[in-house]
């Protein structure tokens, strides 16, 4: 397959390689600094059980997705309206777009601006850029992908890529499962700086993050929505398996760039206020990471 990767940062690049290594040609859109180092000695990719420079095509201009069978939307939901127009000129009719973007909303809003078939995933991933063109693989890395034309290929393509991948009837209700999960820990670790295993251990943390998914499922539930899973085991199993990881919100506030709270804990807020579900604790951590991100914040 001919693949896009749109935002080439943790999550594309690392995906973005895994098929490239697999045979797929993969060209890598994203920051000049990464893509300079990409076209110059390739993309590292840094696992435990590999590390090694794999060798992909990256630009900076969305025109890079010219004939692409398959676009692997990766940029912040900040930025999701501006990356759809800058691609759209370049797309087939029949070019599949996977969002594999934090949120539940990104696939609705990619179809409201454009006709090609669109699909959400929820990722299920622990990566990082720790440097120009270098991406490092924390755990895991499988996905669930909702039906879209395209959209079994584009499983079984990854499937053989080594990634496990189901296509599911229930995607909406594992993206919203994915939302629990981060608005439990995105924040937490975004106000405190630590990673998942450390921020566990601090007293009172557990009941907390009980209260945040605890408001959510109930948002959920108001807005007819079946949660996929036991979202309490899963919040619970995240600091077993990904203890090292520090959140892509951390790591944005870190680098003094916007975060995506607005569509994680914000988007919790926003639609309880609007079935008339109260969610106080969301409201809090949205608040102090609106704060924190905020210009005033490094005065």
């Amino acid at each position: 397959m001919r693949i896009a990767v749109m935002g080439a940062g943790a999550v594309g690049c690392y995906f973005g390689g895994v098929m490239a290594r697999a045979g797929h040609e993969v060209v890598l859109i994203g920051r000049p600094q990464h893509v300079a180092a990409i076209q110059r000695d390739g993309l590292r990719m840094e696992t435990a059980t590999f590390d090694e420079q794999v060798r992909v095509e990256a630009a900076t201009e969305a025109s890079a997705a010219q004939g692409a069978d398959l676009v692997l939307f990766c940029v912040k939901s900040t930025d999701t309206a501006d990356a759809a127009r800058q691609l759209q000129p370049y797309l087939a009719a029949d070019t599949l777009l996977l969002s594999m973007q934090n949120g539940v909303d990104n696939a609705d809003r990619l179809r409201e601006l454009l006709v090609q078939p669109v699909s959400a995933a929820v990722v299920y991933v622990a990566t990082g850029m720790v440097g120009p063109g270098h991406v490092k693989h924390y755990g895991r890395g499988e996905l669930v992908i909702e039906p879209a034309q395209g959209a079994e290929r584009t499983a079984q393509a990854f499937i053989h890529a080594g990634v496990p991948t189901d296509v599911s009837e229930n995607a909406r209700g594992a993206l919203w499962a994915k939302l629990l999960i981060n608005c439990a820990y995105n924040a937490m670790s975004a106000v405190t700086q630590q990673s998942y295993g450390q921020l566990v251990q601090g007293e009172g943390v557990w009941e907390v993050l009980d209260d945040l998914v605890a408001e959510g499922l109930a948002v959920a539930r108001a807005d007819g929505v079946e949660v996929a899973g036991d979202v309490r085991a899963a919040v619970r199993k995240i600091a077993e398996t990904m203890p090292g990881q520090v959140s892509s919100t951390a790591q944005d506030l870190k680098r003094g760039k916007p975060t995506e709270i607005d569509h994680l804990n914000g988007y919790l807020v926003r639609r309880g206020q609007q079935l008339g579900v109260a969610t106080p604790a969301n409201r809090v951590m949205h608040a102090l990471v609106r704060l924190m991100q905020s210009p005033a914040a490094s005065v």
